[in-house]
């Protein structure tokens, strides 16, 4: 991919800027907010600054990373001791802290938020700044075999400064200011340049920032589909509900959390793993539910006991009738397109045959990693009133 983005640059800007050196700015990262930094650029660019802070395109950072920590629990770069690693984490962390904001706020939202509790912020926001304005122009460096001292601020700043007009033009350098109020100035060149390429850029860093969030994340599924809020109509639920509703109609149902009967015509299709998760909607994870709790579950885990045996024994149900009714089987038909894509699901589970105890033990042995796996991401246990 790194080939890819060089390639992909039009020729013009090869004999002007060193492509290369910015082939290099997330090469070999320690923490994942390398990727956030230059997104953080690359969308500011885009917008027309030419000039920024530090303060800016912190926030622009946070405000890029909330979704994917807030909606999804994704670690940005692991964990140590119960602690998340990265400070951008830590830093969306403490906003939700002190804020109220919901996990999918817009961007404007979260900008506001961030404003407001901005003392609280601050310190969070400061260690961003440490190293990565500076090592991110590290791989420009490289081919001058340039020592740079990394443990004075002072002395990396006049570095960048000298070397930018010395040897070769930089995407950025830096002003004279202080903390977060430090300045951030953007070469015209390298403006047009990534102007003319955002989309191609924009790409190039997600396909990185994927890479590095799925080794940090290893039991995460459909990472690619968190780093941004989705369309909810992704979501495939209307042949689920047809089917349900048609089952429904052959046999009595209770709310597996409230033990209260479920109307056909008036009822939910819920995931018992969280949708925001799984990323699917296989019919293996999926009920009706009474409407007036659903909103209550979002997307929080009921607990394994005594929910599951409930929820199975309602798939049980489920799969009887597609065994017993031809007009029941055709509707089942109808979700293999959209729900039926887990091999072990229509191989063990949903094959003819399966008593209640065969039925309950696959159902249990496919869903439980995958329920353990959210809980140790860290979703948030339903309390059921």
């Amino acid at each position: 991919m790194r080939e890819d983005i060089i390639s992909s640059i039009g020729e013009e800007y090869y004999n002007k800027l060193d492509i290369e050196g910015f082939s290099n700015m997330m090469k070999d990262p320690s923490y994942c907010y390398k990727f956030y930094w230059l997104e953080a650029i690359v969308n500011l660019l885009s917008e027309g600054k030419i000039t920024t802070t530090f303060n800016d395109l912190i926030d622009e950072m946070i405000a890029n990373a909330w979704y994917s920590v807030r909606e999804f629990h994704i670690h940005l770069s692991g964990v140590v001791l119960g602690e998340a690693r990265d400070g951008l984490e830590r830093a969306v962390d403490e906003l939700a802290k002190q804020s109220d904001l919901k996990s999918d706020a817009s961007k404007v939202e979260i900008k506001n938020a961030i404003k407001e509790h901005d003392k609280e912020l601050s310190v969070y926001k400061k260690q961003l700044t440490n190293m990565v304005p500076y090592r991110a122009l590290s791989g420009f460096f490289v081919k001058f075999d340039k020592n740079v001292n990394w443990d004075s601020v002072v002395r990396m700043v006049s570095y960048i400064q000298a070397f930018n007009q010395e040897c070769e033009s930089l995407p950025y350098v830096l002003g004279e200011s202080s903390g977060l109020k430090r300045e951030v100035f953007f070469n015209p060149e390298w403006m047009r340049m990534i102007q003319d390429n955002t989309v191609a850029i924009l790409g190039w860093i997600q396909y990185e920032k994927v890479k590095w969030l799925q080794n940090n994340n290893p039991e995460v599924p459909g990472l690619v589909y968190k780093l941004a809020p989705l369309n909810e109509k992704m979501r495939k639920l209307t042949n689920v509900r047809s089917l349900w509703k048609g089952v429904m109609t052959q046999h009595e149902f209770r709310d597996v959390y409230s033990g209260r009967l479920i109307s056909n015509t008036d009822f939910d299709v819920d995931h018992f793993v969280p949708w925001s998760f799984v990323m699917n909607d296989e019919l293996w994870n999926l009920i009706p539910m009474d409407s007036s709790l659903n909103s209550s579950k979002s997307n929080k885990l009921p607990y394994w006991e005594p929910f599951f045996e409930r929820f199975a024994n309602n798939q049980f149900i489920m799969y009887q009738e597609i065994s017993r009714s031809e007009e029941i089987h055709r509707l089942y038909e109808k979700c293999f397109r959209d729900n039926l894509h887990s091999i072990w699901a229509g191989q063990e589970l949903y094959r003819p045959g399966n008593s209640r105890e065969e039925f309950v033990s696959i159902l249990e042995k496919n869903m439980r990693p995958v329920y353990d796996s959210a809980k140790r991401q860290g979703y948030q246990m339903w309390d059921v009133e």
